[in-house]
């Protein structure tokens, strides 16, 4: 079993930066592929990025391209999103996730969800 916890969330202005970070225990960190989707109220859930197991590939959704940083850190078994230039639109719960196939985007096939952590970002 592995356990993900999502912290770093908060109320933040327009403009403003937030880093993110998902902890795991449980099964080795290194295997999986890791990535970082959002849930807004009344909207479904959308991929926000993706880092495979290296952390040499990198994927963004388009509406946080230049603005989001996905990267970890195994020997902390961590993940983070280090979020700039926010958007009152980017407010939605963070939650993380592992990828086994090690793709890292939007379709892959992700498990072990974390609870999540609230960003608000206020105009």
């Amino acid at each position: 079993q592995v356990q993900l916890v999502e912290s770093g969330g908060g109320l933040v202005q327009t403009g403003g930066s937030l880093r993110l970070s998902c902890t795991a225990s449980g099964r080795t960190f290194s295997i999986y592929a890791m990535g970082w989707f959002r849930q807004a109220p009344g909207k479904e859930r959308e991929f926000v990025a993706g880092v495979t197991r290296s952390g040499r590939t990198t994927n963004y959704a388009d509406s946080v391209k230049g603005r989001f940083t996905i990267s970890r850190e195994s020997a902390k078994n961590t993940m983070y999103l280090q979020m700039n230039s926010l958007k009152p639109e980017d407010t939605a719960i963070y939650y993380c996730a592992l990828d086994p196939t090690n793709r890292a985007t939007s379709t892959a096939r992700y498990e072990y969800w974390g609870q999540g952590t609230q960003v608000t970002v206020s105009s």
